[in-house]
């Protein structure tokens, strides 16, 4: 089976903006759709602190530090935790449904689209270049678990 990505249902994310304190801002854009998929959504925290600096998301008890003092941040670290952060937010309200939110590209290029993993896996055998396949983020830099050709 084949599956073509209909890149019209995308969500433009850009992990340099999750990273600069707009996670709360892109989630707020998401919940329209996610609400397809989770009748009520959940609340996220966001902590902005200005003179460590710092940047925390928590959501369900659990604290994304995108970053603070103490972290790296070369080699865009903090794009990567943010990416992380924003996808797993997504994918642990959608743990009951069929579909996962995959990332598309990664950096400035990001986006996500909702897909069944038998969607996901079609899309993997139809593009060709690995790293056009949707995945699902880490926090594993260099990658953040995106696939490269």
């Amino acid at each position: 089976m084949e599956c073509e990505l209909n890149y019209d249902h995308m969500v433009l994310l850009d992990a340099e903006d999750l990273a600069e304190a707009g996670l709360a801002e892109a989630y707020g854009r998401l919940l329209v759709l996610l609400r397809e998929y989770v009748p009520e959504p959940d609340v996220l925290e966001e902590a902005v602190d200005d003179d460590a600096p710092s940047y925390v998301v928590a959501h369900r008890g659990v604290e994304y530090v995108i970053f603070g003092p103490g972290l790296e941040d070369d080699a865009g670290k903090s794009w990567g935790r943010a990416t992380h952060a924003f996808f797993a937010i997504v994918n642990a309200q959608l743990a009951g449904s069929d579909h996962q939110f995959y990332a598309i590209n990664g950096g400035n290029d990001l986006g996500g689209l909702f897909l069944t993993t038998a969607e996901a896996d079609a899309a993997k055998r139809s593009l060709p270049r690995k790293s056009d396949w949707p995945y699902i983020p880490t926090q594993e830099h260099p990658w953040y678990g995106q696939h490269h050709d």
